[in-house]
């Protein structure tokens, strides 16, 4: 277990507000919009379906019945609603939803740990349009992944890691050696963040490749998403460094 839980930020010059209206902005989206998760029908509307996105499509399903094979308890799981708005709008909105409590805390955290640097460095404005192109590059990667890889195109996927990716990967080749608190196991220390998210990446990277052979049954957590943000915050960020 590795969890990062603050950084050196002696050398920050600059209240990093966007990281804060974007932090703040995802906590008001899951509390009055989504209702902590359980307004699934507005959660499935603005999600990024890969086959809404591959053909251009708005596609709706009815509501579905399943039951756990464990305990035999049926529940309800809503269809996919009408998208208002264009279906590529999703690739942004996306990233600013997420399904529960623990997946808004975590993505929140690293949010604020990485993402003040990367702000600090690059300028207010420019990291909200770098941050936002990471997400909607992430949400892109994951479709076209799911694609590849034939697995269920009619997933809705949602969360604001794709972008929070992009972040850790500007903040690898800007900071490398910048020392990272940590809780490893049951113990506080600290690393350098190469090793902090050279961790976190290896562990997307091995995922991600363990779905190769997932097929139709490939879901859950998009590692797609989070290797393609991480492989575009790689290489944008030097384009935003320009002139800073």
């Amino acid at each position: 277990m590795l969890f990062p839980i603050g950084d050196d930020n002696r050398d920050r010059t600059i209240i990093p507000f966007t990281n804060y209206l974007i932090i703040i902005a995802n906590i008001l989206v899951f509390i009055f919009l989504q209702d902590y998760g359980n307004n699934e029908r507005f959660t499935f509307k603005y999600s990024t379906v890969p086959e809404e996105i591959i053909t251009g499509r708005d596609i709706t399903t009815r509501d579905q019945v399943y039951e756990d094979p464990g305990t035999g308890e049926k529940y309800k799981v809503p269809g996919l609603g009408v998208t208002p708005v264009s279906v590529y709008i999703t690739l942004l909105t996306s990233i600013f939803m997420h399904g529960s409590i623990a997946h808004i805390f975590g993505n929140m955290i690293f949010l604020w740990i990485f993402g003040d640097n990367i702000e600090n460095k690059i300028g207010h404005l420019r990291y909200l349009i770098f941050y936002l192109v990471c997400g909607i590059l992430a949400s892109a990667a994951h479709v076209y992944s799911a694609y590849f890889l034939e697995q269920n195109l009619l997933i809705p996927t949602l969360g604001a890691s794709g972008a929070i990716s992009g972040v850790l990967g500007a903040y690898i080749l800007l900071f490398p050696k910048k020392r990272v608190n940590v809780i490893l196991f049951f113990f506080i220390t600290n690393l350098p963040a190469i090793a902090v998210i050279g961790i976190w990446f290896l562990f997307q990277l091995v995922s991600g490749l363990g779905f190769l052979g997932a097929g139709a049954q490939g879901g859950g957590v998009a590692y797609g998403a989070h290797i393609g943000g991480f492989i575009a915050g790689m290489i944008l960020i030097k384009f935003f460094t320009i002139g800073r």
